[in-house]
């Protein structure tokens, strides 16, 4: 049973952690194999849902430590018709996974959760195509009939919300908050960006999130960043206007890459976790004001989120 969707904490302003980047974590430091990046094939195996226990227990122990809430992120990115079905999942079989998924993060938030330490379960939604390039663009409606079953799942789950990560165009931001909507989810956008700080459509940061907002009447509780490092669009960030305030969580990656580098790498880059937590402490105190829930993306790990922890827990202490 859900137990923060009709009052979502991290709301209200306080520290909120996320996990890192999982697929990356999973691969290249624990040597499993995901084919396309899915995390959730991992649950059809005991062995690959005690990895996945073994990777959220860390972020558990972090945000208890810290006494800081926490945002679950369900291993669902890849848990949707197309990607299932290249896996040869029926539709029957990704319904069970992406259940299962939830009822993993459930089984942790009841090892971890305190009254100091809030943990809410977010299914995460992925996009239908690459994260990285829009390569085929569906129209609003398109995108919401496609993630609307993955989403009806959610909903008859824990899963206190919804996020959307990697989202690199509009029209499928749209379609997602509109069948979050028609289910009754809270949900979050996260924007993918490239190195200049725009959409990989080009389109500014600013305009994407007021042209979601116009189309949905600002349905989203919130948006996100992710997949860009920190000095890649920190300088589209204007402090105090109304669509930056609009932003309250970061998952940023650990490298300064872009993201035509790091499909060519062959090694993980997982820049300095106290520099990136240093940078996300910079980033609150001078243009996101509202900033408050934050994780990784790529080539992130615990490290990095205890990092973060470290150099942004004490702005929120000075705030109360």
């Amino acid at each position: 049973m859900a137990k923060y969707r009709n009052a979502l904490p991290q709301l209200g302003g306080e520290f909120f952690l996320t996990d890192g980047g999982i697929e990356t974590t999973l691969i290249f430091q624990d040597g499993l194999e995901l084919p396309d990046f899915a995390a959730f094939d991992l649950l059809k195996s005991a062995e690959g849902t005690t990895a996945l226990q073994k990777y959220f227990r860390a972020y558990g122990a972090i945000a208890r430590r810290f006494n800081t809430g926490l945002v679950l992120e369900s291993a669902t990115w890849r848990a949707s018709s197309d990607w299932a079905a290249r896996l040869g999942y029926s539709r029957e079989a990704l319904a069970a996974a992406n259940r299962s998924a939830i009822d993993l993060l459930e089984e942790i938030r009841g090892e971890f959760e305190t009254d100091r330490s809030k943990i809410v379960i977010s299914g995460c939604v992925g996009p239908r195509g690459d994260g990285y390039s829009p390569a085929s663009l569906m129209s609003v409606q398109e995108a919401e009939n496609y993630h609307r079953e993955q989403i009806e799942i959610f909903a008859d789950s824990a899963a206190d919300m919804v996020t959307a990560i990697t989202v690199n165009y509009v029209e499928e931001a749209v379609g997602i908050a509109r069948a979050a909507e028609q289910t009754g989810m809270p949900v979050a956008i996260s924007f993918t960006v490239e190195t200049d700080g725009a959409l990989p459509t080009g389109q500014t940061l600013q305009t994407a999130i007021e042209q979601v907002d116009a189309a949905t009447l600002s349905y989203p509780c919130y948006y996100m960043i992710n997949c860009a490092h920190p000095t890649h669009f920190e300088q589209v960030l204007a402090k105090a206007l109304p669509w930056v305030e609009r932003i309250r969580g970061l998952r940023a990656n650990a490298s300064r890459l872009s993201h035509a580098e790091l499909n060519e790498s062959s090694e993980l880059d997982v820049g300095v976790p106290v520099e990136l937590g240093a940078q996300y402490a910079q980033l609150k105190a001078t243009c996101l004001p509202r900033l408050n829930v934050m994780g990784g993306c790529c080539g992130t790990d615990h490290r990095h989120v205890e990092a973060i922890a470290k150099a942004c827990a004490p702005l929120f202490r000075s705030a109360t």
